[in-house]
Formats: C-alpha cells, sequence, structure tokens
C-alpha cells in the first residue's frame, strides 16, 4: 500500500481520543484462550530460472507478480504436506475409490 509522508503525518497526528474504536470488539478472556500466535515467514531473494512465457504471465499479472508466483508455489507445496499426511492404504467412504493404487 502506498501512502503519501503528508498523509502519513496527518494520520500520526490524529489524537487517540479523535479515532472511533466503537466497532471494535474488546479482547476478553475467550479471546485469549482461543488466539494462537502467528509467526511470519521471512522471504529469501533467490535467483530461478522459468521459462519466458510462465514468467511473461505472471508479469501480465501485474504488480506483485513475484507475490503470485510465490503463493502458487506455496499451494504447491502445503498440497504435497497434505498428501504425505494420507495414509497409504486410505480408502474414502464417500467415493468408492483407494487412493493408493499399489494395494493388493
Amino acid at each position: 500500500m502506498n501512502i503519501s509522508h503528508k498523509r502519513l503525518e496527518e494520520i500520526q497526528n490524529i489524537p487517540d481520543s479523535a479515532i472511533d474504536t466503537s466497532d471494535i470488539p474488546e479482547l476478553d478472556d475467550d479471546f485469549w484462550q482461543t488466539a494462537k500466535m502467528i509467526v511470519p515467514i521471512t522471504k529469501k531473494s533467490i535467483s530461478i530460472r522459468l521459462d519466458s512465457d510462465v514468467l511473461d504471465w505472471f508479469k501480465g499479472q501485474g504488480k506483485g507478480y513475484q507475490s503470485i508466483i510465490n503463493n502458487v508455489l506455496r499451494t504447491y507445496v502445503n498440497h504435497q504436506q497434505n498428501k504425505a499426511l494420507i495414509p497409504e492404504n486410505y480408502h474414502s467412504q464417500d467415493e468408492d475409490i483407494i487412493l493408493n493404487s499399489d494395494i493388493k
């Protein structure tokens, strides 16, 4: 998000008493009982070789194309990790299939 230096100063100079927080619920004990700490994942700068048409497509998505590439890769990694959690002999009750075709 881009914000001008002038607007940032204006916002910083608003006194707390002038900010309407009536639509923000109080954080009670129930909130803290289920709250989870989320630690941001750090990003590393790398060099990667991509097919030119693939890169052109992502760049064509506009600003933030590198974040889009990261999200696509994250989705793939999450899928692969979740797939690894399914037992080899898992049998779906909803669909009459066995996910591991090597079972005899």
